[in-house]
């Protein structure tokens, strides 16, 4: 086996271990669960490890020099034209066949799939459009997130409350392992071309702003819409008894996810292969070093989508349901928060930004303070959204002071932060959020007698904010670290150990 593979498998395995060690807990005491469906549960852990493996080295081999390659060259045109046509073709396409999106959109039959699709595809491309202007002409991240946001709020108190928290909940699915790591290559391409002092700040921002299109997007469909009796899919679950029960559901589960993911795969083929006519931007060698990257990026995502989506749907939405219908339902805020903080390093495109994020910060932000402050702002999101299905309150409660404290947060943190947090916000609610929590989450809401559709979708809308606090308080952190070694650096102080060095430990990685 390739080592490099072997190192993707080996980092994937210690992601996905925690949870299936809590799940495995929980299985053997709070919530027996049946012995085929354990089984189901342990095939698709073994499969999300193989999948993120296969993903994340594909992706760092064909679809991050692609995405460079595409923000470079449409950066060094100057043409203004070209630069949105491109964005939107892609931001459209690569939206409308994300497979976390058509989960989501799978989970509300009152309004038709493709319709829904093409309304959250519309808001990516045009607000990748306005992410790119925003990297061209070095407009401040902050400003837009003010006015965006406060528009966004404005459309959605006219929105039917049953469709608001789907509609936060699209703007997480939509940044998912397709779009991640081609919009952030694009937006590290564009600031490439543009150059200047503060071209790496401008690196991140994209998808931050591409979040915020979707919603925005949902909410005026739902107005326009007006689906009074929206209502959603609940989960079935499979009857499995014996190991062959098991290895039939995976088998027939596999070739829809095998179409999905070729949906995906096949437009941004078909691009590259049109850009790569008109740029000769790669040689012979770097294009089959690419066409493995695509074919190991494939057999990733249908791993990991058949792992997740057969062995975890189930288990999440059964444990759920089991604990919010028990005595002991107020156990749901602790196992949230437990379950929040490690499932977010189960994320593939995670792992892809927080490679990013060393690289461009030069090591000065590692991983590890990534995978930290994320896990901590996940924790807390889920303890929210649990308390938010036991008390039934309003999402809007906890969406608007979230919303509002990271903003203001946004024009005191050094510059970089504000993209890589407003950035993490959309890569933590993955397809780990839309397949395990968001079932978990309405398993919890039905046992527990709540709304599904006003309580438990908004979820991925929580999992995406509470990173951008905490992702920005690492920033306070950093920026005060960076003035006190300055000082002492002026007044000729010897440094303390006291200063945590961001970048120290990215040598364990």
């Amino acid at each position: 086996m390739n080592k490099k593979l072997k190192e993707k498998i080996a980092e994937s395995l210690s992601s996905v271990v925690p949870i299936t060690l809590i799940v495995f807990v929980l299985s053997i005491s709070l919530v027996p669960l049946p012995t085929g469906t354990t089984v189901m549960f342990l095939v698709g852990a073994s499969m999300l490890v193989i999948g993120m493996g296969f993903f994340s080295l594909g992706t760092e081999m064909a679809m991050m020099p692609m995405g460079d390659a595409v923000g470079e060259q449409i950066g060094k045109s100057k043409k203004i034209w070209l630069i949105i046509a491109v964005t939107f073709f892609i931001g459209f396409i690569i939206t409308a066949a994300e497979p976390d999106l058509r989960v989501l959109a799978g989970q509300v039959p009152a309004v038709p799939d493709m319709a829904l699709i093409s309304t959250v595809a519309l808001g990516v491309g045009l607000f990748l459009i306005v992410a790119a202007m925003r990297t061209f002409f070095n407009i401040n991240l902050s400003v837009l997130l003010v006015i965006f946001y406060i528009v966004t709020f404005i459309v959605a108190f006219f929105t039917p409350p049953n469709f608001t928290p789907l509609a936060f909940d699209s703007g997480g699915v939509t940044t998912g392992p397709i779009t991640v790591p081609f919009i952030m290559a694009i937006g590290i391409g564009l600031s490439a071309a543009r150059g200047g002092d503060d071209s790496q700040d401008d690196s991140f921002g994209l998808i931050a702003l591409c979040s915020i299109g979707p919603v925005l997007a949902v909410l005026l469909l739902g107005i326009g819409y007006n689906p009074q009796d929206a209502t959603h899919s609940p989960t079935v679950l499979p009857d499995v008894v014996t190991t062959m029960d098991v290895a039939v559901q995976f088998a027939k589960m596999m070739p829809l996810f095998l179409g999905d993911v070729l949906k995906a795969l096949i437009p941004i083929c078909a691009f590259f292969t049109v850009f790569q006519l008109m740029s000769k931007k790669f040689n012979s060698r770097q294009l089959a070093r690419m066409a493995i990257g695509f074919i190991y990026t494939l057999i990733g995502l249908v791993t990991f989508l058949t792992g997740v989506n057969v062995g975890f749907i189930p288990v999440g939405h059964m444990l759920g349901a089991q604990i919010g219908a028990s005595s002991y339902s107020w156990a749901l805020i602790p196992l949230g928060m437990t379950i929040g903080y490690y499932i977010v390093v189960a994320e593939p495109a995670v792992h892809i930004l927080n490679k990013q994020v060393e690289e461009i910060s030069n090591g000065a932000i590692s991983q590890r303070a990534m995978r930290l402050s994320l896990s901590i702002g996940v924790a807390v999101s889920l303890a929210l959204a649990m308390a938010r299905i036991l008390t039934g309150i309003s999402i809007f409660w906890l969406l608007i002071p979230g919303y509002t404290l990271a903003i203001a947060m946004s024009f005191f943190v050094p510059k970089i932060f504000v993209g890589i947090a407003f950035d993490s916000g959309g890569v933590a609610s993955g397809p780990m959020t839309s397949t395990f929590l968001l079932p978990f989450a309405m398993g919890a809401c039905q046992g527990v007698g709540g709304n599904v559709l006003t309580d438990a979708f908004g979820v991925v809308a929580m999992v995406a904010m509470t990173p951008l606090v905490s992702i920005q308080m690492m920033g306070l952190i950093y920026g005060r670290q960076m003035k006190a070694a300055a000082i002492m650096e002026n007044a000729d102080i010897p440094a303390t150990d006291d200063i945590i060095e961001f970048g120290e430990d990215s040598s364990d990685e």
